[in-house]
């Protein structure tokens, strides 16, 4: 396969136009065989993406007991705000902060009542127990905490609302270029997205931090990112080159998240990335968006779904051939289902969380040695 030395980009008003749509999917079929990136331009989200991100130093600013009033320790979801330097990648510590919210799609919004908002805080000898102790994962879809800041919330819904629209368009592009119907992958998708609204705060001099670690995002099918215009994307090249991915005013970073590398097989990558921290008194924001796929998938489902996928993909032989196994990095053969290896990479990701909802589980994870 060829390498890449730069981030392709890829135009959404060409896809959605019936007129040139078969002359941009090629574009998009070559960014998801080649490199797993791409900037998809002309979405449309581009006023949401200026109106949110003029909202982000103000509710980063908000007093603590604001913050700690929506912090991520009180929701069994891992939805809420995450001071700086409570959350690790590769086993090391994050210089960011941030807020977690999802986005309910496919089921009723009963976990985003009233009343389920005032039990986050509740202990788990709750009557209403909030992690069902059976299927515990299916505590990670529940309601969001929100800060109170004039107009964000209305801002981030209004976002997430927008992005589910363009996600779900762009999934069906995205089956269109690998030459299958539009509804293939629709089957896949979970029950909530996810939005997380970042901080990065400058390093020390002559010291650059880890804004976050390597790794490839895991908790859905694409991730589509808004980021500012400070930099420090990199992208991994399959030659172990760190490639830029710089700021392009008004576009989302679209990457393959490893749920869709595992539906096809590996033939679509997920692709290794990271950020590294901003120098001198400047500060970096991002809001990336997770496209959900579903909790229940078990390995052996995506197996079957991988290898009837494959055999109508436009790969070659050689390709189809290595397309037998979905990636363990996605579900280890350890867990019973995505939803299981989807917590444990919360929990490990965010101890204190995790020790305090799921404690049980908490030992568990941390006995097994993996990574987050």
């Amino acid at each position: 396969m060829d390498d890449f030395t730069s981030v392709p980009t890829v135009d959404f008003g060409r896809l959605a136009d019936p007129a040139t749509r078969a002359d941009e999917l090629p574009n998009l079929r070559d960014a998801l065989f080649r490199v797993g990136f791409l900037y998809l331009v002309n979405t449309g989200v581009e006023p949401r993406i200026e109106q949110l991100h003029a909202l982000l130093p103000s509710v980063f600013a908000i007093p603590a007991a604001e913050r700690a009033r929506v912090n991520m320790r009180n929701s069994p979801a891992f939805l809420g705000y995450t001071a700086l330097g409570a959350e690790t990648t590769a086993a090391k510590t994050d210089l960011r902060e941030q807020y977690d919210f999802g986005l309910l799609t496919k089921v009723t919004k009963e976990s985003a009542t009233a009343d389920s908002l005032s039990q986050l805080s509740e202990p788990q000898t709750s009557s209403t127990p909030l992690v069902p102790q059976d299927r515990p994962w299916e505590a990670l879809e529940g309601p969001s905490q929100y800060p109170d800041v004039p107009a964000f919330r209305d801002a981030v819904e209004s976002y997430m609302a927008a992005l589910d629209r363009v996600s779900q368009q762009f999934l069906g592009f995205v089956a269109e270029s690998l030459s299958l119907p539009p509804d293939t992958f629709d089957a896949f998708l979970g029950n909530m997205h996810r939005l997380k609204l970042v901080k990065y705060p400058p390093s020390a001099p002559g010291q650059p931090g880890q804004g976050v670690g390597p790794h490839k995002d895991s908790t859905g099918l694409f991730t589509f990112l808004a980021q500012d215009q400070v930099g420090g994307l990199q992208v991994l090249s399959k030659g172990g080159e760190w490639i830029a991915a710089p700021p392009v005013r008004g576009s989302l970073v679209v990457n393959v998240q490893q749920g869709f590398e595992a539906i096809t097989g590996g033939v679509c990558p997920a692709t290794t990335h990271r950020v590294v921290s901003p120098t001198g008194t400047t500060t970096r924001y991002s809001v990336p968006f997770f496209q959900a796929v579903r909790l229940d998938l078990t390995t052996a489902e995506l197996q079957s779904s991988a290898a009837h996928i494959v055999a109508r993909i436009p790969v070659t032989d050689d390709r189809k051939k290595r397309a037998v196994d979905v990636p363990s990095e996605f579900l280890s053969p350890l867990f019973s289902c995505f939803g299981e290896a989807q917590l444990r990479n919360r929990v490990i990701s965010h101890p204190d969380v995790g020790r305090r909802w799921y404690p049980a589980l908490y030992d568990k994870f941390v006995n097994q040695g993996l990574s987050a």
